[in-house]
């Protein structure tokens, strides 16, 4: 099967989309798939061989976020490698954001997909302001996925309809093994672990609120953030906590060994979030979770069972909960083994064959209309002129 995989992002810069491209495309080649990857790029050589560069990237604002997207005019371009309609499947991620999937769409004659990311609750102000272009090409769609119920949500306020919910991945295994603590926090404390950007939408503010009540509780305590980005101003605020440590960029190949340094995992965000892949992770690595009660983490987290929901923005109720996992070893424990048996299902093995079942079957529709259509009998008038 002939694949394109599309995305509107900055293939520079790594994000849940990006990450779920890549992963996908690794495991399609692997099946033996012939997969091309289109996407913008700020830096065209660093790229050379994992994409075919599809415009210069600006940074726009997106959902409490930042994104890269490309607003360069590719047409030409696009008519040119698509004229021929070679591809079996166009599948882009987040089809409705400018500018690379229009283009894109508008040429090929392959079967048309999308997968729909993004989460907020309220509302999506892309979607308002390109709403000619997103309805042309939502229109010209075969098929079409969400990450999770929260997509879903977000996208049917603009173009109700049925979307099938194939979750984003995670390398389970990369997580699930055993690796060697981190010895600078193997000393007999209680460490808690936050991972995440310092956004303002990931709540971190809220847990190190929380993270002070602790303390008085349980001097034994220590917060480990770990995240992409500067977390500056938090270290100012919780100069006088130096057991708050900051860990930031930490390579993947090195994250797992903050997870099993750590006896509790806490996401504290308060919104706008699809899925919540690094619950998923914490999960995967065999720790309890506490993470805020909002959609996206509703729908991979159920409560007491593989992890416990703690009301947004509530630090005192963030505090209680932490201090109830860390009092409670068998709650702990059995948090962290039903948490465990849950992430399996996110693996991206799993979700790579759940998104090729959905080719396949899109594929089979298309072909059972263009058998339909040719043997539909032509109308008398026409019947005439052929005769």
């Amino acid at each position: 099967m002939r694949i394109a995989l599309v995305s509107p992002y900055d293939w520079c810069v790594k994000g849940g989309v990006n990450s779920h491209v890549e992963q996908l495309a690794k495991r399609f080649r692997r099946w033996g798939h012939d997969v091309t990857i289109f996407a913008p790029a700020s830096d065209v050589e660093a790229v050379s061989g994992e994409c075919y560069v599809f415009g210069k990237p600006v940074t726009v604002p997106a959902s409490g976020s930042k994104a890269r997207i490309s607003f360069s005019w590719m047409s030409p371009l696009a008519r040119k490698l698509l004229a021929e309609g070679d591809f079996d499947i166009m599948h882009a991620h987040e089809p409705l954001m400018p500018l690379v999937p229009y283009h894109l769409f508008r040429y090929s004659k392959a079967a048309k997909i999308g997968t729909f990311h993004a989460a907020k609750e309220g509302g999506n102000r892309v979607y308002h302001v390109t709403k000619f272009l997103s309805k042309m090409n939502f229109k010209k769609l075969d098929g079409k996925i969400a990450v999770s119920p929260a997509a879903v949500n977000l996208i049917t306020r603009y173009y109700p309809g049925y979307y099938n919910v194939i979750p984003n991945g995670i390398e389970y295994e990369h997580f699930y093994r055993d690796r060697e603590p981190l010895p600078e926090f193997s000393d007999g404390r209680t460490n808690i672990l936050f991972v995440g950007r310092p956004e303002k939408r990931k709540g971190l503010q809220y847990l190190l609120r929380a993270y002070i009540k602790i303390r008085q509780q349980e001097p034994n305590a220590r917060l480990i953030v770990v995240g992409a980005g500067d977390f500056s101003r938090y270290r100012r605020i919780m100069r006088a906590f130096p057991d708050v440590v900051f860990r930031e960029n930490v390579p993947y190949e090195e994250l797992p060994r903050y997870h099993k340094s750590a006896h509790v995992f806490c996401s504290p965000n308060t919104g706008n979030e699809s899925q919540g892949y690094v619950l998923l992770e914490a999960m995967a690595a065999g720790l309890p979770v506490v993470a805020s009660n909002i959609e996206g983490f509703a729908g991979v987290i159920t409560d007491e069972v593989d992890g416990l929901l703690v009301r947004p923005k509530d630090d005192e109720d963030i505090a209680a909960t932490i201090l109830r996992v860390m009092r409670n070893p068998i709650l702990a424990a059995n948090l962290a083994r039903t948490g465990q048996n849950q992430a399996k299902h996110y693996s991206w093995d799993s979700v790579a064959h759940r998104v090729m079942a959905y080719y396949e079957r899109i594929l089979y529709e298309r072909h059972q209309v263009a058998v339909s259509s040719a043997a539909r009998p032509l109308p008398v008038s026409a019947a005439r002129e052929v005769e």
